[in-house]
């Protein structure tokens, strides 16, 4: 049920891109308990003037290698489950593509259940009023 919608620089590889929606998906996986095939997921890539960032918020080195990832999830997890995701997908994308941890940005908006519909015009995470 993860939304998951990434942004980068334009310029990287199609094998670069894959390892990052992978390593998302291991890690919403292994955190979340997200169901096998639970798999929406979409890269953005910009030109260097349509990417603006600080590279030294709250103290952090960050370079133009930059990955922001926002992930749209229901509001069901704990703030326990919510760090070790965090530190879960650092983890995959440290691994491949061989991302720095200080150039992983990582944003989580939470909704209601009843704000999904995945096809049919149903709201499958709630149950019909009788």
């Amino acid at each position: 049920m993860p939304l998951a919608r990434i942004s980068l620089r334009r310029g990287k590889s199609s094998a670069h891109r894959k390892a990052i929606l992978d390593g998302v998906y291991a890690a919403l996986r292994e955190t979340f308990d997200v169901p096998e095939n639970d798999r929406f997921m979409t890269i953005d890539e910009y030109d260097k003037g349509n990417f603006s960032y600080d590279p030294y918020y709250l103290g952090i080195a960050r370079s133009d290698d930059l990955v922001i990832i926002q992930l749209t999830v229901s509001n069901t997890r704990t703030l326990a489950q919510k760090k070790a995701l965090y530190r879960a997908i650092v983890a995959q994308l440290a691994l491949d593509p061989g991302l720095r941890p200080q150039d992983v940005f990582i944003n989580l908006v939470e909704v209601k259940p009843e704000n999904w519909s995945f096809g049919d015009g149903l709201a499958q995470y709630v149950q019909d009023e009788a």
